[in-house]
C-alpha cells in the first residue's frame, strides 16, 4: 500500500504533457519547459545549436526544433526531452509548419531561398520549393490546401499548393514580412512586416491585401515598432501581435482589425503561443530572456517568468 501511495504521490506532482510550454533559447542552445498552469519551470535540456523555430505534432509525441546552426531539424520526445531522430532540412532552418494532420513539415531555409517539405514519418525530402530571398515565415491554412512563405527580402507572401509544390500566388507586402497566420476559419491571412511596420491583412481567396494593420505607441519610436509574431484566438474576435522592440503585444478586433490595446511585456518580444484552452497566451522576450504570461479574455499581462538565453520560438502542448 505504501509503494502505491507513493507511486501516486509521483504521479501527481508530475505535470500532464498537456500542461507543458515549450520555449526554444536561441543562445542557450537549449529548451526551457514550463507548466502552463503553475506558470513555473519545469526544467532545460539541450536541444543543438541556435534553436529557433519550435512545434509540437497533434498527437503530442514530437517536439520539433529548428536547429539552425545545426542545418537540421531535431526531434524530441516531448515527455522525456530525449532526442529520438532529426529530419533533414536544408541549411539555416529558422521557421516550420506542420500540415494540420501532422505531416508533412514545411521549412524554410533562410539562406538557400527554398522551402523544403520533409515526410514525418518516412524522415525523407519530397520537395525543394524555389521562392524569396530570406524566407522565413511559415504559414498552413486550416484545411493544409495552401502553404504560406513569407521572404524577408522579396517582400512577399508566397501561396504554394500543398499538393503539386508550386506557387500559384505571389503578395507583395510591406518590408522584411516575418511571420503569416490564418485565421481559424481561413477567411483571413495576416503577414507582419518587421521593417516595414504593419500587418497586411489578406483575402486568401483573392489573394488581395484587404486592410494595413499600423500601429501607433504613445513615447515609442515609428521605428521600434516591429511586428513579428501573430495569433489568432479561435472564434476570430482577437488578433494578438508581437511587436519586437516596443515591447509590447498589440489587441486587435479581429472582425474591424483595428487596434484595441497594447501590453506592456518583456524585451524585444518575438513569438507566442496559446494553451490549448486559450485561457494563457505565452510571449517569448529575447532580451529580457523571460516569457511573458498575458490572460487573454482579460487582457492583460499577469505574470513574468525567468527562461534561458534568448527565447525566440514558444509552443504549447495539445490537449
Amino acid at each position: 500500500m505504501k509503494h502505491i501511495l507513493t507511486i501516486a504521490l509521483c504521479l501527481a506532482a508530475t505535470p500532464v504533457l498537456a500542461n507543458r510550454v515549450f520555449v526554444s533559447n536561441e543562445k542557450g542552445n537549449d529548451v526551457t519547459v514550463l507548466d502552463s498552469e503553475t506558470l513555473e519551470v519545469i526544467g532545460t535540456y539541450p536541444v543543438g545549436n541556435r534553436p529557433r523555430g519550435i512545434t509540437i505534432s497533434p498527437d503530442g509525441k514530437e517536439l520539433y526544433v529548428c536547429a539552425s546552426d545545426d542545418d537540421l531539424v531535431r526531434v524530441f520526445d516531448p515527455e522525456t526531452m530525449e532526442e529520438l531522430h532529426t529530419l533533414p532540412s536544408g541549411p539555416d532552418p529558422e521557421l516550420f509548419v506542420l500540415h494540420p494532420s501532422g505531416n508533412p513539415l514545411y521549412i524554410a531555409n533562410e539562406d538557400d531561398n527554398l522551402v523544403t517539405v520533409v515526410d514525418t514519418e518516412t524522415h525523407q525530402v519530397l520537395a525543394e520549393i524555389p521562392v524569396g530571398v530570406e524566407p522565413e515565415g511559415m504559414g498552413v491554412s486550416p484545411d493544409g490546401k495552401v502553404v504560406i512563405n513569407t521572404s524577408e527580402t522579396t517582400n512577399m507572401a508566397h501561396f504554394i499548393d500543398s499538393e503539386t509544390f508550386e506557387i500559384f500566388a505571389n503578395v507583395l507586402v510591406d518590408s522584411r514580412p516575418r511571420f503569416a497566420e490564418y485565421n481559424h476559419d481561413g477567411s483571413k491571412l495576416y503577414v507582419s512586416s518587421e521593417i516595414g511596420g504593419t500587418v497586411s491583412v489578406i483575402d486568401p481567396a483573392t489573394q488581395e491585401i484587404v486592410h494595413k494593420i499600423n500601429f501607433e505607441i504613445p513615447g515609442v519610436l515609428p521605428e521600434a515598432i516591429q511586428p513579428v509574431g501573430v495569433r489568432v484566438t479561435s472564434d476570430g474576435k482577437r488578433v494578438f501581435v508581437a511587436l519586437g522592440p516596443a515591447n509590447r503585444v498589440a489587441v486587435i478586433d479581429g472582425e474591424t482589425d483595428e487596434v484595441l490595446d497594447y501590453l506592456l511585456v518583456g524585451q524585444r518580444v518575438w513569438q507566442m503561443a496559446f494553451t490549448p484552452d486559450e485561457k494563457y497566451l505565452f510571449t517569448t522576450n529575447g532580451n529580457s530572456n523571460d516569457v511573458s504570461v498575458i490572460d487573454v479574455e482579460a487582457a492583460e499581462v499577469v505574470k513574468s517568468v525567468p527562461v534561458g538565453q534568448q527565447p525566440w520560438g514558444v509552443v504549447v502542448a495539445p490537449e
